[in-house]
C-alpha cells in the first residue's frame, strides 16, 4: 500500500511535532515543508534530507497539506491548497467563527474533489468529539470546559501579531465553570510603550471576553512551558434521571497533542467524501492507522 504523502504548512512550533508525528506513522511521509522564504536560508538540522520549499506548487503528489498557519490566515491558505485537488486539515481555533470557516471552505472542497477537516486540534478538535459524546449521554445539562494552566498557542500567536510584540507568552488560567484568567508575559519592541500595547492586547478579539492581565518580561524563555491541560464536567440529565455527573481531564504538551491529531485528521481526509468538515462529523475509525475489522474487535 502506498503511503499517505502530507506536506507541512508552516514550521513553528505545530509544525515541528507535526513533522515527528509523521516521521512515527507507518502509513505516512513526509511530501516536503513549506516555509516562509525569508525563512529557506535558515534550514534546521533534522530538515536537512527533506524538500523544504516555499510553496506547496513546487512538492510532488502531495495527499494532504497539514496547516501550522495562524487561525486568522488559515481559510486564504485551505482555500489556495484545497483548489489544487490536496486535502487540508488545521487547527483553526476561534470557535465562534468555526462554522463560517466550514461554509466558506465546502465549495471549494467539493469543485476541487478535495477533503478540508477543520478545528483538527485538541479544543476545538478532540474536546469537541468528547463534549459531544457527553452530551449524547445526558441530553440535559450543562458542560464546563474549564483549561489549563497552560500555555495557549493560538492566544499566543495572536499576542505575537500585535505591533511592538518582540517575543509572547499567553497562559490561561481555569477559573472554574467555563471562566478563564488570561496571563500575557511579552518582550517589547525598542520605541514602543507597554501601556499602549498591553491595551492593544486586552482589546484583541482572542482577549477582549476575559480577564487578562499583560507582563513585560526580560525575557520570554524564561517562563516558557507548553503544557497545557483541560478538566471537562458535565452534569445533566440521561432520560428522566437527573444528577448524571461526568468528568474528563487531560494533562498534555499542547504542540505534540495538536500536531498528532491533525495528523489522524490527515489520515482521514483520505477515506472520505469531498468536501469540509469538523471533527464531529468525521467517523473516528477513519483517524486510526490499522484494518477496520481488527479496530472494531479490539475498541468495542
Amino acid at each position: 500500500m502506498s503511503k499517505i504523502r502530507a506536506a507541512i504548512v508552516g514550521y513553528g512550533n505545530i509544525g515541528k511535532s507535526v513533522l515527528e508525528a509523521v516521521q512515527a506513522a507507518p502509513d505516512f511521509e513526509v511530501a516536503g515543508v513549506i516555509r516562509r522564504t525569508s525563512s529557506l536560508g535558515n534550514t534546521p538540522l533534522e530538515l536537512s534530507n527533506i524538500h523544504v520549499v516555499d510553496n506547496i506548487k513546487k512538492l510532488d503528489n502531495v495527499d494532504v497539506a497539514i496547516l501550522g498557519s495562524p487561525s486568522r490566515l488559515v481559510e486564504d491558505v485551505a482555500k489556495e491548497i484545497l483548489a489544487l485537488g490536496i486535502n487540508t486539515v488545521d487547527s483553526f481555533d476561534i470557535h465562534q467563527a468555526i462554522w463560517d470557516l466550514r461554509q466558506d471552505l465546502t465549495p471549494v472542497a467539493k469543485e476541487n474533489d478535495s477533503v478540508a477537516i477543520i478545528s483538527a486540534g485538541w479544543d476545538p478538535g478532540s474536546d469537541s468529539v468528547v463534549r459531544t459524546l457527553l452530551q449524547a449521554a445526558a441530553p440535559k445539562g450543562i458542560t464546563y470546559t474549564n483549561f489549563g494552566p497552560g500555555m495557549s498557542m493560538g492566544h499566543t500567536v495572536a499576542v505575537k501579531a500585535i505591533d511592538g510584540v518582540k517575543k509572547a507568552l499567553s497562559m490561561t488560567i481555569p477559573l472554574g465553570t467555563s471562566i478563564h484568567r488570561r496571563m500575557v508575559y511579552i518582550e517589547l519592541e525598542d520605541g514602543y510603550e507597554f501601556d499602549k500595547v498591553a491595551a492593544d492586547i486586552k482589546s484583541d478579539a482572542y482577549f477582549v471576553n476575559d480577564e487578562t492581565h499583560v507582563f513585560q518580561v526580560q525575557d520570554v524563555d524564561n517562563v516558557q512551558d507548553t503544557g497545557h491541560g483541560v478538566n471537562m464536567i458535565r452534569k445533566g440529565v440521561s432520560g428522566t434521571t437527573d444528577s448524571q455527573r461526568f468528568e474528563f481531564n487531560m494533562q498534555i504538551n499542547n504542540p505534540a497533542l495538536t500536531a498528532q491529531i491533525l495528523v489522524s485528521c490527515a489520515r482521514a481526509t483520505t477515506k472520505i467524501a469531498a468536501g469540509a468538515y469538523t471533527m464531529i462529523e468525521v467517523p473516528l475509525l477513519d483517524m486510526l492507522y490499522g484494518d477496520k475489522e481488527t479496530l472494531i474487535k479490539d475498541l468495542v
